[in-house]
């Protein structure tokens, strides 16, 4: 597993808390899976590349997330919940991402969206790129089967051909980065730029501005763009909550220990 946000150099971009890449075709790696754990004030969105997680919660839910699927859990004012591989061998691959909630957000009742690879609406463009909308609405007015969160996100899942541009306008309110999948791409504005490429792997972080265009050179690639409209609120965590102060904190682990979630 790789950690790319929630690191000491890179502690969040706001709204984003966390983003972990898990990825091997070794069973021992992940056939222990993440056993029942709780979390509170925020939302994790799991997305899966290869392979897939059974989960069961609190709440009574209980499901798979199967290859090229999504869930979006509202974690709100307390949920427990569990994440176990469905297979014993073959490789397992995905993100998981933390988006944090604005405080009057965070004890709200806990949920989810979640999605099939085939229930993800799907846009070809130009030059043969292809956009899986998870979250948002395109500038081709594609709108992505997650909906109704706070952040306004923007999650996009984009296949480039080798030699293909790809463009999306991102709202100014919004902190955005792009994480490589697969391949090596460009960024327009940095194109010209010495070892300016960005490998699969990489994670690049957008500035301000109203949009973004990205360019695959050499090969064939694969970006997640991500985008979420800025919190601007003081962030405390306690391990597997996030609160806006530790007093919060302190009482999401009282609350857990004693039952009230």
């Amino acid at each position: 597993m790789t950690r790319l946000i929630g690191t000491a150099e890179l502690d969040n971009i706001d709204p984003f808390l966390l983003l972990d890449v898990f990825q091997t075709e070794n069973p021992d790696d992940y056939i222990a899976g993440f056993p029942t754990h709780p979390h509170r004030g925020f939302e994790t969105v799991t997305y899966m590349f290869a392979g897939q997680l059974r989960h069961k919660d609190s709440t009574g839910n209980e499901g798979v997330i199967e290859s090229g699927g999504v869930q979006w859990m509202t974690a709100g004012r307390g949920i427990v919940h569990s994440e176990m591989p469905e297979q014993k061998d073959g490789l397992m691959w995905g993100t998981q991402l933390w988006v944090n909630l604005p405080g009057a957000e965070k004890m709200t009742e806990p949920g989810y969206q979640e999605f099939d690879a085939d229930r993800l609406p799907q846009e070809k463009r130009e030059n043969g790129v292809e956009v899986v909308v998870v979250a948002g609405t395109t500038t081709q007015g594609t709108v992505g089967a997650v909906t109704g969160r706070p952040t306004d996100p923007l999650y996009l899942d984009v296949r480039l051909p080798d030699g293909a541009s790809f463009s999306e306008a991102v709202p100014a309110t919004h902190n955005a980065f792009i994480f490589v999948v697969e391949g090596s791409i460009f960024i327009a504005g940095e194109r010209a730029a010495a070892n300016s490429a960005v490998e699969a792997g990489s994670l690049a972080i957008l500035g301000d501005g109203g949009s973004v265009e990205v360019h695959s050179e050499g090969m064939a690639s694969r970006i997640l763009l991500i985008a979420g409209q800025r919190i601007d609120e003081p962030i405390a965590r306690g391990g597997p909550f996030v609160m806006n102060t530790q007093d919060e904190v302190q009482q999401a682990f009282a609350d857990y220990q004693s039952g009230n979630f």
